[in-house]
């Protein structure tokens, strides 16, 4: 970082008008970049005045980089080295994270990936390991019945999924950040008679608040200044086929109620535009806040709110769920084989006891990118706890005597009364289980209960996956 404050980025690119692009974007979070067109000038710049105050690393200089992304981090083994791929070269990213690449995104990139990108390097460097989100997800779509829970909560919001998918209203998901309404949305596109038209996916949150509207409704040549072309909106790009509008909580007050038109009348009127166009248009929304508390802090209207959530469902996070952990960690790894340069891996049930102890703050997105990592630098045929370092030390990190447990055992339910003796039992078995890294011998005598009633509990409170 400068001494005024500015974050610094070294591009390896060899294309300038890529360069000029990626510089701009970066430019918009306040980034300051500096072009190296190849791997030798960016090893020579890591010793000048401005390579001493990088911040972050972005190659994008063909495939083999391995070499350089080593001799770079021998160098500088603290600093964030993120890399640019195309869409088929997924195996480039696997090897390049192998060499000690930090994240990997692929072309074309998206303004918004990037600069998530950059603040994820930026907070977290790579001392966050496997607990770093990912900037990418991989995998094709998944119907219904290929989504992995057992949970009562989670069943119960597929099956409202699942049974409204058929039909034409808007439908609202709610949940936390990483809980897979995505994955939801895209099931419910699948399930639909609009599966073989679009599906176009907006993200509220993460555009200029100046440029949603274009976005979404599109514009005509010279509706504002600025506007030197057309734009046809999202809104029509998926006429006959569904809209995910992601983050919809983040829509500015304009939008909201050029959206609410829409919903009434079926018609899109671009800025700029004589007349309006008829379409066809299912809408999923998804929020990781609670939407009425918007409605009643004033920043999303009422009658939008009931036209979304004409169908409403909450996806439950995974720490609610954690008896899901062993199944869909399997079956993420089965997904993350399918990825060029990787393969099929077991995983122990050590490490499986760790992972189902964790508390999964990210939920099932964390959960994909700790084991994408782990498969990637895995050189055994099975996950082991040794492949999740972090996970372990969070797992194992416990408290000075006199201070705060920071991985506690709530005894008391929102509402301020006690939460039922039995749910308290199977967290602290959970904690267990994660802090003695599933050396199940270990737990039951630190519990003091013997081996059999260990297991017989983890059967009866619905947690024998954990082991």
């Amino acid at each position: 970082m400068t001494p005024n404050g500015t974050r610094m980025l070294m591009l390896v690119d060899a294309e300038p008008a890529q360069a000029r692009l990626v510089s701009a974007l970066a430019a918009r979070a306040g980034w300051r970049t500096i072009v190296a067109p190849e791997g030798e000038v960016a090893i020579a710049t890591l010793g000048t005045r401005d390579g001493m105050m990088l911040d972050a690393i972005l190659i994008d200089v063909g495939d083999d980089i391995a070499p350089m992304i080593e001799e770079l981090r021998a160098r500088r083994p603290a600093l964030p080295i993120l890399m640019l791929t195309a869409n088929n070269s997924i195996d480039v990213a696997v090897t390049a994270m192998r060499a000690g690449a930090s994240d990997f995104l692929v072309k074309p990139i998206a303004p918004e990936r990037l600069l998530a990108a950059l603040e994820a390097a930026i907070q977290n460097g790579t001392d966050g390991g496997e607990l770093r989100p990912l900037t990418e997800k991989i995998g094709a779509a998944l119907g219904f019945d290929e989504i992995v829970g057992s949970a009562p909560k989670f069943r119960a919001a597929l099956a409202i999924a699942a049974k409204a998918a058929r039909a034409r209203v808007p439908m609202l998901v709610e949940g936390e950040t990483g809980v897979g309404k995505a994955v939801i949305a895209e099931a419910i596109h699948a399930a639909s008679p609009r599966a073989k038209r679009p599906l176009v996916v907006v993200n509220c949150g993460s555009m200029p608040v100046n440029q949603i509207e274009s976005e979404l409704f599109g514009h005509e040549k010279g509706a504002f200044a600025g506007a030197f072309t057309s734009q046809i909106g999202k809104l029509i790009d998926a006429d006959g086929g569904t809209l995910f509008l992601d983050e919809v909580g983040e829509l500015p007050v304009d939008a909201q109620v050029k959206l609410l038109r829409v919903l009434q009348s079926g018609e899109v009127i671009a800025a700029g535009a004589r007349y309006p166009r008829e379409v066809d248009v299912r809408i999923v929304a998804a929020t990781n806040r609670t939407l009425l508390d918007r409605v009643a802090a004033g920043h999303f209207r009422e009658d939008l709110y009931y036209r979304l959530a004409a169908v409403q469902l909450t996806i439950p996070p995974l720490r609610e769920r954690r008896g899901d952990v062993p199944a869909l960690a399997r079956h993420l790894l089965s997904r993350i084989a399918r990825q060029p340069g990787l393969r099929d891996l077991g995983i122990t049930d050590e490490a499986m006891a760790l992972l189902s102890g964790y508390v999964w703050p990210g939920n099932v997105r964390q959960l994909h990118d700790v084991l994408f990592r782990a498969a990637v630098l895995c050189e055994g045929d099975a996950l082991t706890a040794s492949d999740f370092p972090h996970i372990a030390a969070q797992s194992l990190s416990t408290p000075q005597p006199g201070e705060p447990s920071g991985a506690g055992v709530a005894l008391y339910q929102p509402d301020g009364n006690l939460r039922a003796l039995d749910a308290i039992e199977a967290d602290v078995i959970r904690l267990a289980i994660g802090h003695y890294r599933g050396r199940m011998t270990e737990v039951a005598r630190r519990l003091g209960i013997g081996r059999s009633t260990l297991y017989r509990k983890l059967a009866e409170l619905g947690i024998q996956d954990a082991a």
